[in-house]
């Protein structure tokens, strides 16, 4: 028995091409965090081996970031720059930006660093355009659709004062301020 306890904890070949060829796969899919795959891969094994081991699961999802990491499909870094690009497209602030890195487990180093560069006023513009805002206001403004419009910038995690300039902005300025934005 002592010598089929430390072969049950070692993955099998079988397991191991399993978690390649599930990692090659994920990854020609999408981008992935580290936890990301780590997970995915764990998640999957649970479901695919009968009778596995945690001791395995874990071995399998270690050896999938590996390899990930060692064929360059893997980077945190680029990652983030790339989701904090895209959030600043689609008018998320730096405050939803970094939570949304931190969940995927992207260190808070990297999150810190990728959202350094992201300016607020532009996504707040871009999220005001996007919902009909300030400036972009088809109907008429009154206190009720004020607190609304406030409301929304706060949830959306930008400051009181981002969402006042955007309200003292008039229609060309924030159009000038969204055209000067896009070429940085």
């Amino acid at each position: 028995m002592d010598e089929e306890t430390p072969q049950s904890d070692a993955p099998t070949p079988r397991m191991l091409s399993w978690a390649r060829n599930s990692t090659m796969y994920r990854i020609e899919r999408r981008m992935h965090t580290e936890k990301q795959l780590f997970d995915a891969i764990a998640r999957k094994a649970r479901q695919k081996f009968e009778d596995i081991g945690e001791v395995q699961i874990r071995a399998l999802a270690e050896f999938a970031v590996k390899f990930a990491y060692d064929n360059k499909a893997l980077d945190d870094t680029a990652f983030a720059e790339m989701s904090t690009r895209s959030g600043m497209r689609g008018g998320k602030s730096r405050r939803a930006i970094a939570q949304k890195l931190s969940r995927k487990g992207v260190a808070s180093g990297t999150v810190a660093a990728a959202i350094a560069e992201a300016d607020d006023f532009h996504a707040a513009l871009v999220l005001a355009r996007k919902r009909a805002f300030g400036p972009f206001r088809k109907g008429e403004f009154d206190e009720k659709r004020k607190a609304k419009e406030f409301s929304a910038f706060a949830r959306a995690g930008f400051s009181f004062d981002i969402g006042r300039r955007i309200f003292e902005m008039s229609l060309e300025e924030a159009e000038e301020a969204l055209d000067a934005g896009r070429h940085l």
